[in-house]
């Protein structure tokens, strides 16, 4: 059955995620400070209701897909109240700045992570980190020649994790769990690792699998 999916952010990653899941026959929800920015996009996909954060969170799961040092604020417009007990898919990166010889600088430390923080500042939410280390042009059905890529997803609800593993496989993905919103610091240092490539050698076309004996 098709769930009710709320974006929180108007970005490339939220567009791409906001108009594949319509594509897959979700009900989807986009919200934005600026409806204006998102004109062009809802012309280009009638299927999508554009509206405000609060709107996007009003859905039955939530994706936050915002600049990373933007995501708390945007929990707070959304309405922390609006979140409880939901699904929240953590698409964010704490990028600090520009890279640094093709490395992205952070702003979490060892032991830290941003989602770690957002999970602390909205308690009653379920959080699942994913979709954080491939870029936006991959994110729906990916297609690579050696296969299925890997979506590496943590939170600490197990059901939370279960839900976004099917929505995961149902765009394409294979999805290794690696436990509680603990493992969301090594998942967020995949998008450093990603984006590497991209930097130093303008190769952004890739995505992480894992091979197994």
């Amino acid at each position: 059955m098709s769930a009710h999916i709320g974006v929180i952010g108007s970005g490339s990653v939220g567009q791409a995620l906001a108009a594949g899941y319509a594509l897959h026959g979700h009900p989807v929800t986009i919200g934005t400070r600026t409806p204006s920015k998102l004109a062009e996009f809802g012309a280009a996909n009638p299927a999508v209701t554009v509206g405000d954060f609060a709107a996007a969170a009003g859905a039955e799961i939530v994706i936050l897909a915002v600049q990373g040092g933007a995501a708390a604020e945007a929990l707070a417009l959304a309405g922390h109240e609006r979140l409880a007990g939901k699904v929240v898919i953590d698409t964010c990166n704490p990028i600090a700045g520009g890279p640094v010889e093709g490395i992205l600088p952070y702003f979490t430390g060892p032991g830290d992570s941003l989602m770690q923080r957002l999970q602390a500042a909205v308690p009653a939410a379920r959080f699942v980190k994913a979709f954080s280390s491939v870029g936006n042009a991959f994110m729906i059905d990916p297609k690579f020649p050696a296969g299925r890529p890997t979506m590496f997803i943590c939170g600490n609800d197990a059901a939370a994790k279960a839900t976004v593993a099917g929505l995961l496989a149902e765009v394409g993905w294979d999805v290794e769990d690696v436990g509680g919103a603990v493992g969301a610091g090594p998942i967020e240092a995949l998008c450093q690792l990603w984006c590497a490539p991209g930097f130093l050698r303008n190769d952004w076309a890739h995505a992480f699998a894992v091979l197994k004996a």
